[in-house]
């Protein structure tokens, strides 16, 4: 029988633009544990903050707004969406995670990746020539983690480790169990296939298309778990959107922020302006982005449900939108997107 879905939100803190100036960073930060502590109130299952080191979004380091957030909250479990694990190093990752499993009573949860933006390597004095190569090796470190057993582990990149031990040992350890770990997956098999062959939980990352393209990656995840001999994983989805009590009104609200950031992004990469069909072609019944009524949202997260099968649902609120706007968002999410999205799917 399939698992009820669970649902969640993330957040890239992005800083919204208040009366032609940037909000500060810190004001950002402030209202990111505020709109944590507001997921909690709505019963939603997860809270993930993501890692960039731009100017745009404030929360280059997630984990301190975590430890916040485990002392302000009571269910809900917390994580990165996503740490990037590349540029960082995997034993201080672990390290991190653990403590923030002790301090929320086993509520800590990683979701790690390469991430979609490329800053944090010159920053940190990695190459990025060494992109994929840092991946693989710091990923096959944090499965040996993981373990919570003494390491011996030797790579080409880092420093080898011989039975050492890492602490503190986590919640989750004391218990019997392992934090979890997803891995953030944009839509490469050879990223499907190394997730899989870690045991690890796979995160899609669908920021763009339509989730349906994304099938025969969760076929692909599901066959190489089994060839690997590892037990069922989980399958989620990560998507941008809002909610709001109109699709018009929704549009209304995000089009604006959305063509900033997408403007800016398409300038470093060398893209087209933004325009607003290719917002409504986004927004659309079958694109990317989960922004409408609370009925429209349900809707689309069924369809994405049954297409995909995945376990659970993650909503990445905020595009430079207002934290009022943030707080109705998740508030709507959880007090009538997720009930109607239970009564759909036969598990109210």
């Amino acid at each position: 029988m399939p698992m009820p879905i669970e649902f969640g939100v993330h957040t890239f803190a992005a800083v919204p633009v208040v009366d032609g100036a940037p909000l500060s960073h810190a004001q950002v930060l402030r209202d990111v544990v505020a709109e944590g502590v507001a997921a909690d109130r709505q019963g939603l299952a997860f809270f993930g903050v993501g890692e960039h080191h731009r100017d745009d979004f404030a929360a280059s380091a997630p984990e301190i707004l975590l430890g916040a957030l485990a002392t302000a909250t009571e269910r809900i479990r917390l994580g990165t969406a996503v740490t990037v694990l590349s540029s960082n190093d995997p034993v201080r990752v672990f390290e991190q995670f653990s403590t923030l499993d002790g301090i929320s009573s086993g509520r800590a949860e990683m979701i790690v990746g390469r991430g979609s933006f490329v800053e944090s390597f010159p920053l940190f004095g990695y190459r990025l020539e060494d992109y994929e190569a840092l991946f693989e090796e710091r990923l096959e470190l944090l499965a040996a983690l993981v373990r919570e057993e003494p390491v011996t582990w030797s790579g080409t990149l880092r420093s080898p480790l011989h039975e050492q031990p890492v602490y503190p040992r986590s919640h989750a350890a004391e218990h019997g169990g392992r934090i979890p770990v997803w891995v953030g997956v944009g839509g490469s098999p050879e990223s499907v296939i190394r997730t899989a062959r870690h045991g690890f939980d796979m995160m899609l990352a669908i920021i763009g298309g339509s989730p349906a393209q994304f099938a025969p990656f969760a076929g692909l995840y599901r066959k190489a778990m089994e060839q690997f001999g590892h037990a069922p994983g989980r399958i989620g989805m990560h998507s941008p959107g809002l909610v709001a009590e109109t699709d018009a009104e929704a549009k209304r609200i995000l089009m604006p922020q959305w063509m900033v950031y997408r403007n800016r992004i398409g300038r470093e990469r060398g893209w087209g302006d933004a325009t607003e069909r290719e917002f409504d072609a986004s927004m659309a019944e079958h694109g990317a982005m989960f922004a409408g009524s609370p009925e429209t949202v349900a809707q689309k997260i069924v369809w994405a449900k049954e297409t995909l099968g995945v376990e659970r649902f993650d909503l990445k609120y905020d595009s430079g939108t207002s934290h009022e706007d943030n707080l109705r968002s998740i508030e709507l999410f959880g007090t009538e997107v997720v009930p109607r999205v239970r009564a759909l799917l036969g598990e109210a």
